[in-house]
């Protein structure tokens, strides 16, 4: 029998001091509570109750349990309600991580923005390399990350917040020494920069796309912003998120490659655990951070 069931059981029965009174409370019958009695005397291994025809009262190893029985079953509804109070309020701590490509998305304005609307939520953002198991946020603490892949994972549930362009990318000095490709053909005789979860690049306009595999990359990284200042150096031509190279492109640092042929925008995804409802602190978030991209989108 279910420890707590069994508890609840003679708790009720300590209280009322009559099996039949512990009957009605709990909407059970009187043979069903004396069944529970016995099987938590069993379970503990102690005579909990003095039984007479008219009255129940109990010995003294059973007034000692009934204390630590109510002690213990207050202290589950009141954590019990807790939580599910915290499931209903935007409050809290929330905790995100992000790749640090995507947070240079100017990701701090946004979070600084959400921080000043919701003052009851406390924020920890943090920045870093993405585990290879999408999982892995959720056992190191993390409510939400952030992906530019759609996770393949039936225990995460997955936000879509926006599109993010990208585009091929050099430094003058490279091209100036390695020439300009004018095909995609031509990017084979070139020195590459390759992320490795890119080894195949998507270059043209839908549905007309190719597609370009590298095969001897010049370097390889798993960070997009290893790739980008491997360009910006003048190590090769790279693929690389035109948001966090957009100050790098203005300037003249690197110049974008192939425009004709332009690299096919991606997905922002944000992630967060499973289970039945999503805490009202993560809704919140999504809802603003999705609203943030779009209207930063906006002319």
């Amino acid at each position: 029998m279910d420890r707590l069931v069994v508890m609840r059981t003679f708790v009720s029965v300590a209280r009322s001091a009559t099996f039949a009174g512990a009957a009605t409370d709990l909407s059970i019958s009187p043979s069903l509570v004396s069944r529970h009695v016995a099987d938590l005397e069993k379970q503990v291994g102690a005579r909990l109750v003095n039984r007479t025809p008219r009255s129940v009262s109990l010995t003294a190893a059973g007034a000692e349990y009934a204390d630590f029985a109510e002690r213990i079953l207050e202290e589950i509804e009141e954590i019990d309600s807790r939580l599910t109070n915290d499931q209903g309020a935007a409050e809290g701590q929330l905790s995100i991580f992000s790749p640090k490509w995507v947070g240079n998305l100017d990701l701090g304005y946004a979070m600084g923005e959400f921080i000043r609307e919701h003052p009851r939520i406390r924020v920890k953002f943090e920045l870093g390399v993405p585990s290879d198991r999408v999982y892995d946020f959720l056992d190191r603490g993390f409510d939400v990350a952030f992906h530019a892949r759609a996770p393949r994972d039936s225990r995460v549930k997955v936000r879509r917040i926006t599109d993010l362009p990208f585009m091929l990318a050099a430094s003058p000095a490279y091209l100036g020494e390695h020439g300009t490709p004018a095909t995609i053909h031509d990017l084979a005789d070139h020195r590459l920069i390759l992320h490795t979860s890119d080894s195949v690049w998507r270059l043209g306009r839908e549905p007309h796309t190719t597609q370009f595999k590298v095969h001897t990359p010049a370097a390889r990284t798993n960070a997009y912003l290893q790739v980008e200042q491997f360009v910006e150096e003048g190590c090769g031509i790279g693929l690389v998120p035109r948001g966090p190279a957009r100050e790098a492109l203005e300037d003249g640092r690197v110049v974008e490659v192939l425009p004709e042929h332009p690299v096919p925008s991606r997905s922002l995804y944000a992630v967060h655990g499973p289970g039945g409802e999503t805490p009202e602190r993560v809704k919140v978030f999504l809802d603003f951070i999705t609203d943030w991209f779009r209207r930063r989108e906006r002319p």
